[in-house]
Formats: structure tokens, sequence, C-alpha cells
């Protein structure tokens, strides 16, 4: 079975941006991942109050570390593309493949080195040298929207 394209979220340390990227899901049928541990309480009740209404909509998947999720993505045959500022390649010149899975690092820190190494791909956006990063909510909607036009997977 071929997947459709992910997200996923390690170790989020906002709940706003965990609510918003969880929307996102919902709102372009993407799953969405979030891997603990999380810098805020996640539950069932947290997550309806991060989500709101869009709490039923999202195909949520919940790994309890990353040697978890690890497992998942490799059982499911995905690549893993990280978006990061720590690479050269434009997020609009790479080749996405429709059952990629996108993932973010913390807002605070990114993610260690050991996920750099294990990743399929790196992307990133350009922006002005003297600017840091851009918010994890809005990177990860730039990206799956290129990634979603590349592979004509835009919800109907």
């Amino acid at each position: 079975m071929v997947r459709a394209m992910d997200i996923a979220l390690f170790q989020p340390d906002q709940p706003g941006n965990t609510g918003t990227l969880l929307r996102l899901g919902a709102c372009m049928s993407t799953s969405v991942h979030i891997i603990e541990p999380c810098g805020f309480p996640f539950s069932r009740r947290a997550l309806k109050r991060y989500a709101m209404d869009y709490a039923d909509l999202v195909d949520l998947h919940h790994h309890r570390d990353f040697e978890a999720f690890k497992d998942f993505y490799r059982s499911s045959k995905q690549r893993l593309i990280l978006l990061t500022t720590k690479t050269k390649t434009c997020y609009t010149d790479f080749l996405f493949q429709s059952s990629d899975i996108l993932m973010v690092g913390q807002e605070s820190s990114g993610v260690p080195d050991y996920i750099h190494d294990l990743a399929h791909g790196s992307v990133t956006i350009p922006m002005h040298t003297d600017a840091r990063s851009i918010n994890v909510a809005v990177a990860h909607a730039m990206v799956l929207g290129e990634a979603l036009r590349q592979t004509a997977q835009f919800p109907k």
C-alpha cells in the first residue's frame, strides 16, 4: 500500500504551533505525527484544546519517543525529509515523493544530529541573511504546499 504524504513534529515545545499543524493536517488530508516528549502536556483532552474543532478530522499518530517513530517510518517504507536551516537545498528544488514524511524539529533547537544523519533528504526555505528561522508551522505549510503541488495530492 502506498501511503500519502505525512508531516511530523519532533518533540514540539509550543502548543500553539502544534495546534496549527494539527489543523493543517486536517485541512490537507495529511497524517500528523507527534513525537514525544513534548514541551507541554499532550493528551486527548489537550488535543481537543490545541486542535479545536479539527481534532476529530486529523489523522494523528502519537509516538512515545523517536525510536517508536523510527520503527513506524521504516516499516512503512516512507522517506524522512527534514525541514532545516542546516542545508543548502531549497525546498522548491527538491523532488518530493507522494509518501514522504516532512519533519520539523523543536521550535527552540531543531533536531539532534542523529536525525539529520537518518533523514533521506533535507530542505530549507531561503530567507533574509539576518533572520534565524521561520516559524515551524509556517515553514511546514510552505513546504507541504510545494510537496503536495509536485505530487498532485491536494485534497478534492
